[in-house]
């Protein structure tokens, strides 16, 4: 196994490349200055910074697997204090690769992080660091969890939570937040005595170590939301090649309204205020007649004889019909004869 201290040459074999270790230091500013700035991480300046430290890790990165430090068949003994801190590159890598703001190669970054969260997180498995459950990669179908294409119909209806399933995952993220906490507190610390002044080698490795525990259960936690985040533009893009029809416009609803026999009627009907709109029959006709309405034009038949009857008893009153007329003569000269309640034998006294 190489050493972090050994060089790594150019092309031309002349010029010595920068160690390894100060490639890192300058990524890890940059990273640094990125995440405890003010400004917004869209603007500019910040975008600016996070290439450069993309660079500064990228390049780093490069140089880490020539030299292939980390190897599965050994032991977190046999790695040296000095190339301890070097477990963290690809976490660094990861994080500020999520921080690009390019929305067409958004899951280009999502795929490019995700890989990076999962190899650190393999090699802290591989060494034993600590106690979690590793989760699957993306030839796995990590980018599915169901195991399934997206249905290009549409997403499918949900199935019944499993109630166990999110139970474990809720106490999973209650422990690893504990960790977390603990893990920072004595990393407090232990930075205080080291920035003292200390160079105790068990101290430092003691560092290196808690700062790749603390990383643990954050990678965990960004790998869970980058499937999550993946799931969403796979489905966006689906929607996209398949979009929806759109829906037919609605009409408008009727205003309420006074249907009158002629315009007399609708302007006594019409006169006074509050009141509501009057129209008369003929002004209706012509109006359903021009919306296509009317019985020739997709009316049921049954409506339309309803329709025709009553129009045809009004008729026949507005025309003083001969019979109609004579039922009514009749039955006034009735009542001239008879006393009202005449033949009501309930009523007697």
């Amino acid at each position: 196994m190489a050493s972090a201290d050994s060089t790594v040459r150019g092309r031309s074999g002349e010029q010595e490349a920068p160690r390894l270790a100060e490639m890192l230091d300058r990524g890890w500013r940059l990273y640094e200055e990125v995440e405890s700035t003010s400004e917004p991480t869209g603007s500019n300046p910040v975008q600016v910074k996070i290439k450069r430290g993309l660079m500064r890790l990228q390049e780093a990165a490069g140089m880490l697997e020539q030299l292939d430090l980390f190897s599965r068949n050994e032991e977190l003994d046999e790695v040296s204090t000095a190339d301890l801190k070097f477990l963290l590159l690809p976490v660094l890598l990861a994080s500020l690769t999520l921080k690009q703001v390019s929305g067409s190669h958004r899951l280009d970054h999502l795929s490019s992080a995700r890989s990076n969260f999962h190899l650190f997180l393999r090699h802290c498995k591989d060494y034993d660091i600590s106690t979690f459950h590793l989760p699957p990669d993306q030839e796995e179908g990590a980018d599915t969890p169901t195991g399934e294409e997206p249905d290009s119909r549409g997403p499918a209806p949900r199935s019944q939570p499993d109630l166990i399933a999110m139970a474990t995952q809720r106490q999973a993220k209650i422990e690893r937040f504990k960790q977390r906490k603990a893990t920072e507190a004595k990393l407090a610390e232990v930075r205080a005595l080291v920035d003292g002044g200390s160079t105790d080698d068990e101290l430092v490795r003691e560092l290196h170590l808690l700062q790749i525990r603390r990383w643990i259960p954050l990678a965990i936690e960004e790998i869970e939301s980058i499937d999550q985040e993946i799931q969403i533009l796979k489905r966006m893009d689906v929607l996209k090649q398949n979009p929806v029809p759109p829906s037919l416009p609605r009409k408008p609803p009727m205003k309420p309204f006074i249907l009158t026999k002629d315009a007399m009627q609708a302007k006594v009907f019409g006169e006074g205020y509050p009141s509501l709109p009057t129209m008369t029959v003929d002004d209706w006709y012509e109006q359903h007649r021009k919306k296509g309405c009317l019985p020739d034009q997709g009316i049921s038949q049954g409506t339309v004889d309803v329709d025709a009857e009553e129009r045809e008893k009004e008729r026949r009153e507005e025309e003083d019909d001969e019979e109609a007329l004579q039922k009514a003569r009749n039955w006034d000269d009735w009542k001239d004869t008879h006393q009202r309640g005449y033949g009501n034998r309930k009523n007697m006294g």
